[in-house]
């Protein structure tokens, strides 16, 4: 199985397809290919983490801020509703100008 990260600043990556926990992912980013071991069952564009992701730190995708882990994941965990905040479309946050 394969995913995919687009800039170097990425700290997860989205699978290319269905994958079991346990399973080894290779992840193309910026040209260079890494092995990385899931924790999770991760289905077909979902996204993992590539690194620690501590609390409050940024989720990275595309080279843009999606997000704030709302708990700690660790490297090849499923990274989705659960453990992360969604920082666009809310009306309670302030807006850059």
């Amino acid at each position: 199985m394969r995913a995919i990260a687009i800039t170097e600043k990425d700290n997860v990556a989205t699978a290319l397809g269905d994958t079991k926990g346990g399973e080894v992912v290779v992840v193309h980013q910026c040209d260079v290919n890494r092995k990385i071991k899931v924790r999770d069952p991760i289905a077909f564009g979902h996204k993992f983490a590539l690194q620690r992701i501590n609390v409050g730190q940024n989720i990275i995708k595309y080279g843009e801020v999606i997000g704030k882990a709302t708990a700690t994941i660790e490297p090849g965990e499923h990274v989705h509703i659960h453990n992360v905040e969604s920082q666009r479309g809310r009306g309670d946050l302030p807006t850059k100008e």
